[in-house]
């Protein structure tokens, strides 16, 4: 492969001389990573769990959008700083209190990347005939090559998915609609409180989770990149993918009941008339959906086990072979997950998502409030790989705040294996997303604001000598 194409960089800084590209390259990767079968199952729970399509259609989108938006103010955090999201932690957590995070985000990349491989393993399996369990695996060394070769077939590999996908869409809504009528669908508006929070708590987790990597494909943009034109155009392209994606589902689940539930892939295969050409088009489609967003999970994983070793042993770079080699880990991971669990998928992936709400709000909390309201955006980035320097090594105010963050949305979390106790006071409705976010970020804030001491006055880009000139950016 051309080195222009195979990555070199890993955790280190982007320097700005291989900085490339314009927001817009933020629309089209997260319209391709949205437009895909896991968020089209996303909408559905919407329906499956009790909401009808009209309610659930809104609450969808109420979610994207408060969900989007913290993940692009995320996003547009990757110009300024030219790192990985995860590594932005370290300002808060410490160089190794970040660790605590980065563990947990490890695993909702090998959860993701087993409940993609399921359904994307359906979808290979079919198209290949080789069955489940072979279409998985298959699609499971794809993925890693992808991966492996980095951050410009990404992006490539999103616009790509993004026309396709697209294009399929349309084509399936159309289908969709020739077998039920909208109106009908649409025509039940009883409105329900806990069933309306739990589908706008689907479509924020969905968002949510993003947050953890989004600037992982950011960070090669110009550092004079507008950060108005990196959220906006992020927050367009996640928004408007992900609700095709679910308003699709929704609807698809509400036309079809009992025959979509347990048989998500074939059911939207199914729309396509039958003809072998279109079947195998529509298989296609679909692997390739997943490809895209599977690509991006198994990409931070690799950064993140990067970050959480590094923070240990002080290294930024990595050889092609260790790169390979941490790749390796999450597609062996995400792949035994999805082997295990794909007789049980649906409901294991609601309470997934929802479960992995409750560790990332805090997080983003944190992080957002450090960044755009404390330090104002002025980080040292040197000092975020030195555990003697102003970051220290742990930061006990941040991982204080967090463990709050997360136990304060215990009381209000509705799974299958828990239920808080003040869900039934409020009717079923889980709003812990909510608490997780609000809480955390004024604890944060009461008790970070003045710890100016590790705050530089302007953004220091390299070791400081004495004598030197500062590498500063206004």
């Amino acid at each position: 492969m051309p080195d222009s194409l195979v990555e070199r960089r890993s955790i280190d800084v982007v320097p700005d001389a291989e900085r490339h590209g314009t927001a817009f390259s933020q629309f089209t990767l997260w319209v391709g990573a949205n437009l895909q079968i896991t968020a089209v199952v996303t909408g559905a729970l919407a329906v499956v769990f009790g909401s009808n399509a009209f309610w659930a259609l809104v609450a969808l989108l109420l979610g994207n959008v408060l969900g989007g938006a913290v993940m692009a103010l995320h996003s547009a955090q990757g110009p300024r700083l030219g790192l990985p999201q995860m590594i932005s932690s370290r300002a808060q957590f410490g160089v190794r209190g970040a660790i605590v995070p980065l563990l947990l985000v490890i695993v909702m990349y090998v959860g993701f990347f087993a409940s993609g491989s399921v359904l994307a393993g359906q979808a290979v399996g079919e198209l290949t005939h080789l069955g489940d369990t072979t279409g998985i695996v298959l699609f499971a060394l794809v993925t890693a090559v992808t991966a492996t070769v980095g951050y410009r077939l990404i992006h490539a590999l999103g616009r790509i998915a993004g026309v396709v996908c697209a294009l399929a869409f349309v084509y399936l809504g159309i289908r969709l609609l020739d077998r039920a009528d909208l109106a009908t669908l649409l025509h039940d508006r009883t409105f329900d409180i806990p069933l309306f929070l739990l589908a706008m708590s689907l479509s924020a987790s969905w968002q949510l989770a993003f947050g953890p990597y989004v600037a992982d494909y950011s960070r090669y943009l110009p550092r004079s990149t507008s950060a108005r034109a990196t959220f906006s155009w992020t927050l367009a392209g996640t928004v408007l993918g992900s609700q095709w994606s679910m308003a699709f589902g929704a609807l698809a689940a509400a036309a079809a009941g009992d025959a979509f539930i347990g048989h998500e892939v074939s059911y939207v295969v199914g729309l396509g008339g039958g003809a072998a050409v279109v079947t195998s088009l529509l298989y296609f489609v679909i692997a390739l959906g997943k490809l895209t967003v599977n690509v991006l999970n198994t990409y931070g994983g690799f950064m993140s086990m990067v970050t959480s070793v590094s923070g240990f042993r002080g290294r930024t770079t990595l050889s092609p072979r260790g790169r390979a080699a941490y790749i390796a880990v999450i597609m062996v991971a995400g792949t035994a997950v999805a082997l295990l669990g794909k007789d049980s998928f649906l409901s294991s992936f609601k309470d997934f998502l929802l479960f992995l709400l409750t560790f990332f709000t805090p997080w983003s909390a944190i992080n957002l409030v450090d960044y755009y309201a404390i330090a104002k955006e002025r980080y040292d980035i040197p000092a975020l790989s030195d555990p003697g320097g102003r970051y220290g090594a742990w930061r006990w105010k941040a991982l204080l705040t967090y463990a709050v963050g997360v136990l304060a949305q215990l009381p209000f979390l509705a799974t299958h294996f828990y239920t808080g106790p003040l869900v039934e006071p409020l009717g079923g409705a889980d709003i812990s997303w909510i608490v997780g976010l609000v809480v955390p970020a004024a604890l944060y804030w009461l008790l970070a604001r003045n710890d100016t001491d590790r705050i530089p006055d302007r953004m220091i880009l390299a070791p400081e000598r004495a004598g030197s000139c500062p590498s500063p950016v206004g």
